[in-house]
């Protein structure tokens, strides 16, 4: 799957948590969210760089205040992020269904993650599981993506 081809499968699947989604299609779909959320936050930190130097002992909302065009970058990449938020957690749960896991296993690392000690550890767990190769053939959760012709007709 390309680049293309995955940013508009997840788009247009914005909320399907069912079937399952290949390697390529979760992968080029992090690398169009991380791209286009470091875009607006990359301008707002030059925006806010070019401000200046504060005076000792602002706040970050003094700092903010001080360049609207960062604070402007700053709330579209928050907007930007709150729309691709849900596109990004149905493609990581049809990312597990690959793995033949339940999403309520995506949701429980999720979770985890929250938990200062051990958090790390569900962030490597959750990356382990989207690099792995999905089950070969159907499983419980649709055809393979990778070869939708093995599923079979009379099942």
């Amino acid at each position: 799957m390309t680049f293309a081809q995955s940013v508009k499968t997840c788009l247009s699947n914005y909320a399907t948590f069912s079937g399952r989604a290949s390697r390529s299609e979760y992968w080029w779909f992090q690398l169009f969210f991380f791209g286009v959320i470091f875009l607006p936050s990359f301008i707002g930190g030059w925006f806010l760089g070019m401000a200046g130097p504060t005076a000792g002992g602002a706040t970050e909302f003094d700092i903010l205040t001080s360049s609207p065009l960062a604070l402007g970058a700053f709330v579209l990449a928050g907007l930007i992020f709150l729309a691709l938020l849900m596109p990004i957690w149905a493609v990581a749960v049809r990312r597990f269904h690959d793995r033949d896991l339940s999403g309520w296993v995506f949701l429980a690392l999720v979770l985890v993650g929250f938990i200062p000690a051990v958090g790390w550890l569900a962030s490597i767990g959750s990356f382990v599981i989207t690099v792995l190769r999905g089950t070969p053939g159907p499983n419980r959760f649709g055809v393979d993506p990778l070869n939708p012709s093995s599923a079979d007709v009379f099942t």
